[in-house]
């Protein structure tokens, strides 16, 4: 059985990611194998082989290499994306970005220079879903 190509990434996370909660600050380099959601802050680079998560509450300084991405929160840096890239409308990205595919909700900031490598242009769209991962209601 094959996953739908219009399947959101964020619905692909897995069981267990590594997981760094909201009101937690990490300084330094982080490297991870599996897939890594952020809901704090992180300031140093990052080397994540699975699935990057950053939620609407999440702050990410530094150079990061992921497998695949979904950016809610803020980013400064640079962010390279061996796959796909999923940038939701709250984000707001400071980074150069280097991204197989990209896919940008509208109402998303970026600022910086992009790159796409896998040819096709980037896919622009109205974010239907909320998430709160991270916010308190």
């Amino acid at each position: 059985m094959t996953e739908s190509p219009k399947r959101r990434l964020l619905d692909l996370m897995g069981p267990s990611p590594t997981f760094v909660a909201a009101g937690c600050r990490v300084t330094g380099d982080v490297e991870t194998e599996a897939p890594l959601l952020l809901c704090g802050a992180i300031r140093g680079d990052g080397r994540v082989g699975g699935m990057l998560s950053l939620t609407a509450s999440a702050h990410w300084e530094g150079e990061v290499h992921a497998a695949a991405a979904v950016i809610s929160g803020r980013f400064t840096g640079r962010l390279v994306v061996d796959g796909k890239l999923e940038i939701g409308a709250s984000a707001v990205i400071h980074a150069d970005i280097v991204a197989h595919a990209v896919a940008i909700a509208r109402g998303a900031v970026v600022d910086g220079d992009m790159t796409v490598t896998g040819g096709q242009p980037v896919v622009h769209f109205d974010e239907k879903r909320r998430h709160d991962h991270g916010r308190r209601r």
